[in-house]
């Protein structure tokens, strides 16, 4: 018998999270959010919003992963909810995550940060790709040839990220009280005052989506819950703690970004936010020396999550039997690892990093998952609000999202669907309406490769495709979709 990989634990499942929610973002927006708010006050509330909003989202996953602890993710509520035309939700999921779940966005700022740091002051695109290539190819060699060793990576980076944030959190503190050898910059007097940029409702809603955009990755754990052990439990404790967690320190590192850098250096510093804040207290040397080593080290920790819950996601598609070359998808290795799925994710996320020219156009294809995402979620929420209040669903499960939170997390999305539809103001062309044009041809795939697997291939090939549970030999269910002849 195959060995198994171990399962992970709840710390493990907090790592997990941790990994995918802490990327680049805490490092480099808090600037963009500012110069969107106006202000100090409403920055650090923005900040807050979205760490609730978040935690609508948890609520929503975590209704969802209790009544159905098994690897998938959105795929098995979505399929629970939205059951015809059949296969249909299930395909278009398969086309957002097969097309747009890459991990090219943080290998390429893990190769960026990296040469930096090596002290190239500014890398060119063809050695940020080749590096980042280098990344993936890494991370994927580690989870497919010892799978324990991917696991302790991203724990040890976990926790290293947390260590980074607490450290900006104790000297931001430390120079509010005065203990520090650098002026006061005077940001908290009359921290609500517009500081003669920013403020209004759009610049609000920009503000927010930066920081929604922060905050991604707290669903992270729901895509491997056969891998938890005691799936129920470790999801109960881990994510709340996970994101709670998370929301704290991204609060208090504004605060601390603020506490030492003069508002308008802060305006001004763009994703080097982090960059500045180091340099004023530790000198120039130390912090250049010392942010690109800390984000390359963040962004590399992200890829090894990614990269070990899709790897997971395309094997359970394999399993299923919808992917095309299926058995080849459904296999794990001598140590347990699901190889052929992480070679799938290697092989998008290559691709992503090496066919797009440079420039505005590889920018634009690096954030496409985020408006597809959008309508995911909002059927996932407006879906568990249907299950919830139709009695012939026969819908239970071991924690209950209430339907404010529910509602707050649907619009929220419903929100980010609608932003990029508007034209900025001032703004020469439309390019949020190509992302989202561009983002729904995504799930628009899906159903076309519906219509070939499950309509047109059936009609010519003399079969009807059934969907058949089986139990795996967790104990855990699954589907299989199988070919039978007319």
């Amino acid at each position: 018998m195959r060995p198994q990989p171990p399962k992970l634990g709840a710390m493990s499942a907090v790592f997990l999270i941790l990994n995918k929610m802490i990327g680049t973002g805490i490092f480099s927006t808090p600037s963009g959010v500012f110069l969107a708010s106006g202000s100090v006050g409403m920055s650090i509330l923005l900040w807050i919003l979205g760490g609730v909003l978040s935690l609508t989202g948890l609520s929503v996953f975590l209704e969802f992963g209790l009544a159905i602890p098994k690897s998938g993710g959105e795929k098995n509520y979505l399929e629970r909810v939205y059951r015809t035309p059949k296969y249909l939700i299930t395909c278009v999921f398969l086309g957002q995550m097969i097309l747009l779940g890459f991990s090219a966005g943080n290998s390429l700022a893990f190769g960026r940060y990296v040469l930096f740091a090596a002290g190239v002051d500014f890398p060119s695109e063809r050695s940020s790709r080749i590096v980042a290539v280098l990344c993936i190819t890494f991370v994927v060699l580690v989870h497919a040839l010892r799978p324990a060793i991917g696991t302790k990576l991203f724990n040890a980076l976990g926790i290293f990220k947390v260590i980074v944030l607490i450290l900006v959190v104790v000297v931001g503190f430390v120079a509010l009280l005065g203990w520090l050898p650098i002026d006061n910059p005077g940001n908290f007097e009359n921290a609500f005052e517009n500081s003669g940029f920013g403020g209004g409702t759009y610049n609000y809603a920009t503000a927010l989506l930066r920081i929604v955009y922060s905050y991604r990755g707290w669903e992270n754990a729901n895509y491997v819950l056969s891998e938890l052990e005691n799936p129920r439990r470790t999801l109960a404790v881990a994510a709340p703690l996970a994101i709670g967690g998370v929301m704290v320190l991204y609060v208090l590192a504004n605060v601390a970004y603020f506490a030492v850098i003069p508002k308008y250096e802060i305006a001004r510093s763009g994703v080097i936010v982090a960059g500045l804040f180091f340099r004023r207290v530790f000198g120039d040397s130390a912090g250049a020396r010392m942010l690109p080593l800390f984000v390359a080290l963040s962004n590399l920790g992200n890829v090894l999550v990614v990269a070990f819950a899709h790897a997971r996601v395309n094997y359970e598609f394999g399993k299923e039997g919808i992917l095309p070359f299926s058995s080849f998808f459904a296999r794990l290795n001598k140590h347990g690892s699901p190889a052929s799925g992480l070679f799938l994710h290697w092989l998008v996320t290559c691709l992503v990093l090496t066919v797009p020219p440079p420039g505005e156009a590889y920018e634009f294809i690096i954030d496409l998952n985020t408006y597809p995402s959008a309508w995911i979620n909002a059927l996932v929420a407006g879906g568990l609000i249907y299950l919830q209040y139709s009695k012939h669903e026969q819908w239970s499960s071991p924690f209950r999202s209430y339907l404010p939170i529910t509602l707050a997390y649907l619009f929220s999305n419903l929100f980010l669907m609608y932003m990029p539809l508007v034209k900025i103001p001032g703004q020469e062309g439309h390019p949020g309406f190509a992302v989202a044009g561009v983002g729904m041809g995504c799930l628009f795939m899906g159903v076309l490769y519906w219509v070939v697997w499950s309509v047109i291939m059936p009609r010519l090939g003399g079969y009807q495709i059934i969907d058949e549970i089986v139990i795996e030999e967790d104990g855990n269910e699954s589907v299989r979709y199988l070919k039978v002849e007319n």
